[in-house]
């Protein structure tokens, strides 16, 4: 009888990142400031941001009503109308999506008081449109008039970039007044922020907290002796092109698991190093491997040909 799948761990780890993530967007909470906040693809950002938005629901309990402190969306896709952020947020309020947009429109201001919104979170903000900036602009705006009681709304824009080029802020740079505004209402002090990945000591402490996560499975497993290989690994310029030195948490949660998905399937009690050198390399060097799913002994039919043709990588011809 084959062994059962080793269960894997998807939910929330407080990495030095989140902690790092988190703090800037409680600081935007409850300070109401506006940040444009970038780090890498892969860095945890979706998880820190739903793991906030939940906490601070917690926090509000359910005395008088569902609140929701924190509000995040992800920018739309492929709509540049207003209408279809308007939506999503009405959706993240937990109300459905029909009737016409030029009337929900106005009572999602009254909504947001109502669900005792103080921050917004939109992630992916890199995908904003001009009409959706607009809109955002409009919206804080008319809760300040209309609710002059109410502290104003908290926003980050939560975007994915690398190197030092950080998203929106060519568009906040523009001369026209609306732009002009909009950069005014970000923080003095912070407005633009770069979140930096993990270092090597840093992901000594995540594989130590995967360490307990994964005991049960594994009663010795050491991951933290492997500390410098993964890091070495995982600082590969396939992995790391611009050469910062950190580590993101989404290649290393990749490398482990599947270093230990092996492992399990052999009824090894601590993670096999020869797994985990097979993920590296599945990561990186094998990572535009393309794996042929054929008929079953079509393999031996064909001569031994291998399963598996690895995609080349030529220089470009000169035209």
């Amino acid at each position: 009888m084959s062994r059962s799948a080793l269960p894997l761990f998807d939910g929330f780890i407080e990495t030095p990142f989140e902690r790092r993530f988190q703090g800037l967007l409680r600081q935007a909470w409850h300070r109401r400031s506006w940040h444009v906040i970038v780090a890498e693809p892969g860095s945890g950002k979706t998880m820190g941001i739903c793991d906030l938005r939940d906490e601070a629901s917690r926090q509000a309990g359910t005395i008088g009503g569902r609140r929701y402190p924190v509000l995040a969306v992800t920018a739309p896709k492929n709509d540049a109308k207003e209408a279809a952020l308007g939506n999503l947020l009405l959706v993240a309020l937990g109300l459905g999506g029909r009737g016409h947009w030029s009337e929900r429109k106005y009572l999602l201001y009254e909504l947001l008081i109502q669900y005792g919104v103080e921050c917004l979170v939109v992630d992916d903000a890199h995908d904003l449109s001009m009409p959706h900036l607009i809109f955002l602009k409009e919206l804080t705006d008319q809760l300040v008039l209309a609710f002059p009681a109410q502290l104003p709304l908290g926003l980050c824009l939560v975007t994915a970039g690398r190197g030092a080029s950080i998203p929106l802020k060519d568009v906040f740079d523009q001369p026209e007044t609306m732009w002009l505004q909009f950069r005014r209402r970000l923080d003095r002090l912070h407005p633009y922020c770069r979140i930096a990945s993990h270092t090597e000591g840093e992901v000594r402490h995540i594989l130590l907290a995967l360490e307990q996560i994964y005991r049960p499975s594994f009663p010795e497993l050491n991951l933290q002796q492997w500390t410098g290989s993964m890091y070495t690994w995982l600082t590969h310029p396939l992995l790391d092109p611009q050469k910062s030195g950190r580590v993101l948490m989404d290649p290393l949660m990749q490398l482990v698991t599947t270093a230990l998905e092996w492992s399990y399937a052999d009824g090894e009690k601590n993670v096999s190093p020869k797994h985990l050198e097979a993920a590296a390399e599945q990561l990186t060097v094998r990572r535009d491997v393309i794996h042929l799913i054929d008929v079953p002994g079509q393999n031996d039919a064909d001569g031994g040909k291998s399963r598996e043709v690895l995609q080349q990588t030529t220089e470009p011809s000169p035209k």
